[in-house]
């Protein structure tokens, strides 16, 4: 099967979701559209206000919007298919730990905009720790591939999301430490 056929069936179990994971899929997938659009919608406002920001803070969106296409796939499977091996074997509890760091760190991030000293040490451990976590993750998706217990879409969207995670994360970093060029002047637009 080529690898688009094989995209096709993986996207196709959609038709499987019931009402709880349409609910799941929803909430994670719009969170994540959420974070594509308020970072990319803020630095579009101050662009159009003659506000420039460094490639960095570009790279921020970007590499949401990637992380966020890849888990659209991603959690296609772990709503369906992979669905009973992500309880038994604890790779939920990775995802929700995961989870909660990531969104920490991105929360915290835009916290030290204002109290730098306060909040940029919880936000790196937080941003540290959600990388463990994710390689964690990693090792329970691959023994599944070595295994023959999942398939490409899997692992190319997995790729996908570590892709995207570090994009958007080391631009995020990278833009903190030069100081949040341009977030000052466009929030003087608001």
């Amino acid at each position: 099967m080529s690898f688009l056929s094989e995209i096709a069936v993986y996207a196709g179990r959609i038709r499987q979701f019931k009402r709880e994971d349409w609910v799941v899929y929803l909430m994670w997938v719009g969170l994540m559209l959420g974070l594509v659009f308020s970072t990319g919608g803020f630095l579009l406002f101050g662009h159009s206000h003659g506000v420039t920001y460094p490639t960095e803070a570009w790279l921020v969106p970007v590499g949401a919007a990637i992380f966020t296409v890849s888990i659209a796939f991603d959690t296609i499977g772990h709503r369906t298919i992979y669905k009973e091996a992500i309880v038994k074997d604890g790779e939920g509890l990775v995802h929700h730990i995961t989870i909660f760091h990531g969104i920490g760190s991105c929360v915290l991030l835009c916290a030290a905009y204002a109290h730098r000293s306060v909040f940029w040490v919880p936000a790196m451990v937080l941003t540290v720790l959600s990388f463990v976590y994710s390689l964690i993750d990693e090792y329970f998706h691959w023994r599944r591939y070595v295994m023959g217990n999942t398939d490409r879409v899997e692992a190319w969207s997995h790729t996908g999301i570590l892709t995207g995670h570090l994009i958007m994360m080391i631009a995020w970093w990278t833009y903190f430490f030069q100081g949040y060029p341009g977030v000052a002047e466009t929030v003087a637009y608001f």
